[in-house]
């Protein structure tokens, strides 16, 4: 008996593409970050600010975080077809994410801890070198929010003709937007310290310099539980909540009403794919292609695996 030719049913376990652009600003970002990060510590400490010195240290950690970034990018390319990878390299994009969150929660932390010690023992600040250093931060993390923001709607440029809203909702690069959120949180320590050191230098108001560094320290705290709480979600598999596990039991109970689900596992394996395996006890003659061409109005199942149980 011959074997049969299998090569129509194979199929690609990379499901999502399209990030050379993100990569590429990502570098960009990296390096612009990396020079930006030594002026502000190196202006922190010769200027006496606070603010500005905790600007400094959280650059250099998004610093390492986006490099993270940009490392999980090339080993997700590196390693795209590698037998290994049973569902793909995305998750190292995904893990990318985790980590720099993690690295976003410890650099709050140490904020935190700066602010409160120099409100206790407060220090002269040279205001006005301090202001121009903390003002070319700001100016150089809206840059770097551009050129992430840019690839961010670079990944959302297609159109899914049957995908689902919540698809929609969850077609985003985590990676990218791990980066996304580095850049918008420096960016917010660099406006609070052009804040506080503006009102130090027009109103004597010194404490403003720690107050802010809490204030940011608590924004990126919550952006970091944010990402944190996303990514983890992706990669222990816990979504069997997503609004695509409903659709699917839809599906079997509308259009295979002698069908019954006795199994159902969702996981995500692309930035809007999912995979699944369903379990089914039948009365009818069905077969796994009749489960799959109904499934398939779902765009985002992009790998079905059907085991059918007949009475």
């Amino acid at each position: 008996m011959a074997v049969p030719d299998v090569t129509p049913y194979l199929h690609d376990h990379q499901f999502s593409g399209g990030t050379a652009h993100a990569e590429r600003n990502t570098r960009y970002v990296v390096v612009i970050t990396a020079v930006m990060m030594i002026i502000e510590i190196i202006g922190g400490y010769a200027l006496n600010s606070m603010a500005l010195l905790a600007d400094g240290w959280h650059m250099s950690s998004h610093a390492l975080a986006m490099g993270l970034s940009l490392v999980a990018y090339i080993l997700a390319r590196r390693y795209a077809n590698d037998r290994r990878f049973a569902f793909g390299t995305w998750k190292i994009e995904i893990l990318g994410g985790f980590s720099s969150a993690w690295l976003l929660s410890v650099v709050a932390a140490l904020m935190m801890y700066q602010s409160v010690e120099r409100f206790f023992s407060p220090s002269p600040i040279h205001y006005n070198e301090a202001i121009v250093i903390a003002v070319m931060g700001l100016a150089v993390n809206l840059l770097c929010a551009w050129l992430l923001k840019d690839s961010h709607h670079d990944g959302h440029g297609h159109g899914h003709t049957h995908q689902s809203a919540h698809a929609a909702s969850h077609h985003h690069d985590v990676n990218l937007r791990s980066a996304y959120i580095h850049v918008i949180a420096d960016a917010a320590t660099s406006l609070l310290a052009v804040i506080a050191l503006l009102g130090g230098k027009l109103y004597g108001a010194a404490w403003l310099d720690p107050v802010m560094g809490v204030a940011g320290s608590i924004l990126v705290a919550r952006w970091a539980f944010g990402l944190l709480r996303e990514s983890a979600r992706i990669l222990l598999d816990a979504e069997m909540d997503s609004p695509v596990v409903e659709e699917i039991r839809d599906v079997i109970r509308q259009e295979l009403p002698e069908t019954a689900l006795c199994d159902l596992h969702v996981w995500r394996v692309g930035r809007a794919s999912y995979a699944c395996i369903l379990g089914l006890v039948s009365d009818a003659q069905l077969s796994a292609d009749d489960v799959r061409r109904h499934l398939a109005i779902h765009e985002e199942l992009a790998h079905v695996t059907v085991e059918i149980i007949h009475c």
